[in-house]
C-alpha cells in the first residue's frame, strides 16, 4: 500500500507575526491568508529494506535507522523524524513500524510561503491516512503546530499549519493557551479573478532563516519594545481591514492595506527588509507596483506586488531583469489531502 498526501502553500496577505508568541498569548493576534495551487508532498509506504527511511528528495537528503531506533538526527530531516516520532508516541503506543517516507515541496525552504510548516502538515495528513486517524483540520493544524515548535523547538508562529489544513482563504484569530478559530471567506469569482490578474509573486533567490527574525520579533514583544509591539497593532487591525476589503471586491482598498501592512512589518524587526529588497521594491514601484510585501518572516524568499492588470507584463520585465523569478500561481480552495493507490 502507497499513500500519497499534499497540502497548499499559502501567502500570507495581512497580519502576519501576530501569530506568534508572546504578542497572540498577550494581545491576541489576527491573520488573513490564503493558499495557492503550490503544494508539498509525501509518499508514505513500507520500507523495502525493513528499515525506517526517510528521503527528502527535493534536497537530495536521506537517512535510515533500525526500527525502534529513530532519532531527530540530521537538520535536514528533522521534520520528517519529528512528525514520525511523534504519530508513534502518541498513536501507536511508542512502536516505530518499517516505513519509507519520501517528501518533496514546490517551494524551497525559507521561501516564504510557509513551506516547512506545510510539509509537516502533509506529513501528519499522509500518516493519519496510512494508520487510518480519525484527525480532522484542527488536529491535524494542532498537532503540526506543536510538533514544530514544541518538539523540535523551532521558532515560528501558528498560520501556516491552519493554512495548509484549511486551504482557501481564512480570517485566523490567535488567543491565549493555543486557542485558533478558522474563520473561511467566500470570495467572489470576479474578485479572485482580479485578485489573479493583479497579483505577482516574485523570487528573490535568497532563502532565508526565518528562526533567526521571528526570534527577535518575540523577543521586541516580550519586552514590550513600542515600535515594534505598536507596528503590531496595527497589523492586525490591517488583517480586518483586508478581510474587509476582499469581501467586498474594494480591490483599491486591497492595495493600500497590503502596502501599509508592508510598512508595519518593517517597524517589527531590523532584519525583515535590507537593501536587495528595498531595491527590488523602488524598481517595481517605477514600474507600476500599488503595493509591495514579502511573504513570511522577510528577509528574502518570495515579494508580492499588487498593480493593475494592464501594467502586468510591464512590471514583470522589469521584475524579471532583477534576477529572480516570476512564479505562476493561482489561489486553491482546498486543504491537505491524501488518499491510497498501489
Amino acid at each position: 500500500m502507497i499513500v500519497r498526501a499534499r497540502a497548499p502553500l499559502r501567502l500570507g496577505l495581512a497580519g502576519g507575526g501576530t501569530d506568534v508568541a508572546p504578542y497572540c498569548d498577550q494581545h491576541g493576534g489576527y491573520v488573513m491568508n490564503a493558499a495557492i495551487d503550490k503544494y508539498a508532498y509525501v509518499i508514505v509506504d513500507p520500507s523495502p529494506t525493513g528499515m525506517v527511511e526517510f528521503h527528502a528528495l527535493d534536497r537530495g537528503v536521506s537517512m535510515e535507522c533500525t526500527a525502534g531506533a529513530v532519532a531527530n538526527g540530521d537538520p535536514a530531516l528533522q521534520l520528517l523524524a519529528g512528525v514520525y516520532l511523534r504519530i508513534s508516541r502518541d498513536f501507536l503506543d511508542g512502536r516505530q513500524p518499517p516505513l519509507r517516507i519520501r517528501t518533496y515541496s514546490d517551494a524551497p525552504p525559507g521561501s516564504g510561503l510557509g513551506s516547512s510548516s506545510t510539509l509537516v502538515v502533509a506529513l501528519v495528513t499522509a500518516l493519519a491516512e496510512y494508520f487510518m486517524l480519525a484527525l480532522g483540520e484542527y488536529e491535524i493544524a494542532h498537532l503540526a503546530y506543536e510538533i514544530e515548535r514544541r518538539d523540535l523547538a523551532l521558532a515560528g508562529g501558528k498560520q501556516d499549519q491552519y493554512a495548509a489544513a484549511f486551504g482557501g482563504f481564512n480570517f485566523m484569530e490567535f488567543h491565549r493557551d493555543d486557542r485558533v478559530i478558522v474563520n473561511p471567506l467566500r470570495i467572489k469569482d470576479w474578485v479572485l479573478a482580479e485578485l489573479e490578474a493583479s497579483l505577482l509573486l516574485y523570487f528573490t533567490g535568497v532563502s532565508r532563516e526565518s528562526a533567526r527574525i521571528i526570534d527577535e520579533q518575540s523577543r521586541n514583544a516580550a519586552t514590550g519594545k513600542q515600535v515594534s509591539v505598536e507596528a503590531m497593532h496595527r497589523l492586525k487591525d490591517e488583517a480586518v481591514q483586508m478581510k474587509e476589503a476582499l469581501l467586498k471586491g474594494d480591490l483599491p482598498a486591497f492595495a493600500r492595506t497590503m502596502q501599509a501592512g508592508w510598512e508595519a512589518k518593517k517597524l517589527m524587526a531590523t532584519s525583515i527588509t535590507n537593501p536587495m529588497i528595498d531595491a527590488v521594491e523602488g524598481v517595481a514601484t517605477a514600474n507600476g507596483a500599488l503595493a509591495t510585501k514579502v511573504s513570511g518572516a522577510g528577509g528574502g524568499g518570495f515579494m508580492m506586488f499588487v498593480c493593475d492588470p494592464a501594467d502586468r507584463v510591464r512590471l514583470s520585465r522589469a521584475l524579471a531583469a532583477q534576477g529572480g523569478t516570476l512564479l505562476d500561481f493561482h489561489f486553491n480552495a482546498h486543504g491537505a489531502v491524501a488518499w491510497r493507490t498501489g
